[in-house]
């Protein structure tokens, strides 16, 4: 799934509702490709937390691929960025639909 814009307080129901529902389908791994994305807020990093948790109880992996320099910066200042699974550009990272944030 390739993310553009912001995630924030008014877009991350809408990013919860397209992982859970991708994560119904039994994936191994769901790759959020996050290149396009230009912000992300206490509520996103909280709804990242929750969906790769989300991920782990349907026996699948929430990869979150091509990260930019702000949302390195932004999970390792949080000290979060350890519990993801962080993937830079390469095979099976590949862009997917967009999904506007």
């Amino acid at each position: 799934m390739a993310l553009t814009g912001e995630i924030d307080l008014q877009t991350a129901p809408r990013l919860s509702g397209a992982v859970n529902e991708a994560l119904a389908d039994g994936p191994l791994r769901v790759v959020l490709d996050m290149e396009g994305v230009t912000f992300c807020d206490s509520r996103g990093l909280g709804t990242l937390v929750v969906l790769s948790r989300a991920a782990a109880r349907s026996r699948s992996v929430l990869v979150l691929a091509n990260l930019g320099d702000f949302l390195k910066r932004l999970l390792a200042v949080s000290g979060i960025g350890e519990h993801f699974v962080i993937r830079d550009s390469g095979p099976g990272a590949e862009p997917g639909p967009k999904e506007p944030m």
